[in-house]
């Protein structure tokens, strides 16, 4: 038996290779916390710094280059396109982490707790952080306009859901998923929340997902969902996967979450 040989010409180069660029790292010092921290930016399609045309920003934890930026980035490209719901180009800001656990917590009075994060406490200094040294950083570096939104999933959601609740304004889209309220035997949501219920707070939407990730992750979701829909926050949504866990919600969550912040209704 023989086989024929496939005699093919190799493709030849036209041009040298060159980079395939995502976006853009910038390295700034925070003052609050006394380090130097990365931020790794995605810019829309046709952004020029001297265009008069201003974005939206996407503010994004976990977003170091080896954690949720690449695939979070192209998800709000995906999304753009005016077939999938969101219909917003912009900028996203990746936050990436120097100490997760650190950063994403507030302090806690579960001795467990403090065993498992010996770092543990640190949210309001890297909320701080991000409103008066990042925000402000982006703002004056890049064609902005104030429509913000933050991702936050895991230790990310918590720290998401408390700066709705401690800082409210400051961000107008909430895109959160499977969020550690256990922490401190979920004493976040025991937060006062008053201010949420104030008129005009700046506040547009709040989305909240999770997976089949077991009752101490479902049923303090579903807690905070019942506290907000008593607040003035014009639009709130929980979305529940039973076919995805902790591990591969992301994704799914965020794109059926932006579709449903663009207007296009989800089941």
């Amino acid at each position: 038996m023989s086989c024929a040989v496939l005699h093919t010409a190799t493709a030849q180069r036209t041009a040298p290779p060159t980079p395939f660029t995502l976006g853009v790292t910038e390295h700034i010092h925070s003052a609050r916390l006394g380090e130097d921290r990365i931020l790794n930016i995605a810019l829309p399609q046709g952004y020029h710094p001297d265009s008069a045309a201003r974005y939206p920003v996407v503010y994004l934890l976990d977003g170091g280059a080896d954690e949720d930026f690449i695939h979070i980035s192209g998800l709000f490209q995906f999304a753009a396109f005016e077939w999938i719901g969101w219909q917003r180009p912009c900028i996203v800001v990746g936050i990436a982490n120097t100490d997760r656990k650190r950063d994403l917590t507030y302090p806690t009075t579960i001795a467990a707790d403090k065993e498992k994060f010996p770092t543990t406490g640190g949210s309001a200094d890297f909320m701080h952080y991000i409103a008066h040294e990042v925000m402000p950083f982006v703002d004056a570096n890049y064609n902005t306009f104030p429509d913000r939104t933050l991702v936050g999933q895991s230790l990310g959601g918590l720290f998401a859901i408390e700066m709705l609740l401690r800082k409210p304004g400051i961000i107008q889209h909430y895109l959160i998923v499977s969020p550690s309220l256990w922490w401190d035997d979920e004493s976040l949501l025991a937060v006062n929340d008053d201010a949420l219920s104030a008129p005009d707070i700046g506040i547009a939407s709040v989305y909240v997902a999770v997976g089949k990730e077991g009752k101490g992750m479902i049923g303090p979701a579903k807690k905070l969902v019942a506290k907000l829909r008593k607040t003035t926050i014009p639009r709130i949504r929980y979305q529940y996967f039973p076919d995805l866990d902790h591990a591969n919600i992301l994704h799914r969550a965020a794109l059926e979450g932006l579709r449903w912040i663009g207007g296009k209704e989800v089941k």
